[in-house]
């Protein structure tokens, strides 16, 4: 199979993730770039950001069609992570690769657990904003983001239900206003960054990532929450434990 169909099929996956469950993505994207497409981990964090970043983009306009984003608390939420984003992203580039590596994938192991623990339904829904939650919880997405290349939605929506009392529907598509501003910033501190970046792949990767957020969220009204969120957790997992074994070996 070419790099261009697996570049192909790699990002409509992702896609479909991210319209779905509104993050996860980009902790599929690295390693799929690396272990399928031949990145090195520095320039699979940036092309990353890149896809993430288009593809949360588009997902977003979606959802906000569907009047489904608060726009007041995810602005407070990401205004938080920008700075942390950026800087996060500068101090990226200085780090060794085994050391990125082994960070992401215990990221990726963490997230994963928290995908398999049962949902609390109950919460009550909220408008209100948290300024000081917000803010911390914001601040340390932005660093994750900036460091590892990934947009966060994995824990953006998690934070929303637990520290702003958002129901899931809301969580899901108000993460997308969070990751494409910090995934915004981290690029913008490695645009003078000397990576080479392959686009004959990452072009077809986005095309195809942006078709299927469409998709991905006509998905997840037809399949449960639960269910997605337990499938993408298990191979979460194994592609976390492959990465582990690769970096110690």
């Amino acid at each position: 199979m070419t790099a261009l169909i697996l570049a192909l099929i790699a990002g409509a996956v992702v896609g479909l993730t991210l319209g779905a469950l509104g993050g996860g993505s980009s902790v599929l994207t690295v390693p799929t770039l690396i272990y399928l497409l031949g990145f090195t981990p520095a320039a699979a964090t940036t092309a990353s950001l890149i896809i993430v970043t288009a593809t949360s983009l588009t997902a977003l306009y979606a959802h906000a069609r569907a009047g489904r984003v608060r726009w007041k608390a995810g602005a407070v939420f990401a205004a938080a992570g920008i700075l942390p984003a950026a800087a996060a992203g500068a101090a990226s580039t200085h780090l060794p690769q085994a050391v990125l590596t082994l960070a992401f994938a215990a990221t990726a192991i963490l997230a994963a657990v928290h995908m398999l623990r049962p949902a609390d339904t109950a919460r009550p829904v909220s408008d209100d904003v948290r300024p000081g939650k917000a803010a911390g919880a914001g601040a340390g997405l932005g660093t994750l983001t900036g460091l590892l290349g990934v947009g966060g939605g994995f824990l953006a929506v998690p934070a929303l239900v637990t520290v702003l009392a958002f129901e899931m529907e809301a969580a899901v598509s108000t993460s997308l206003l969070i990751i494409s501003a910090n995934s915004l910033a981290s690029l913008a501190t490695r645009s003078g960054a000397a990576v080479s970046l392959d686009w004959a792949l990452i072009g077809p990767f986005i095309a195809t990532a942006i078709l299927g957020a469409w998709d991905g969220k006509r998905m997840a009204a037809k399949i449960s929450g639960p269910r997605l969120q337990r499938i993408f957790a298990v191979v979460l997992l194994a592609v976390a434990v492959f990465m582990v074994a690769d970096a110690v070996t």
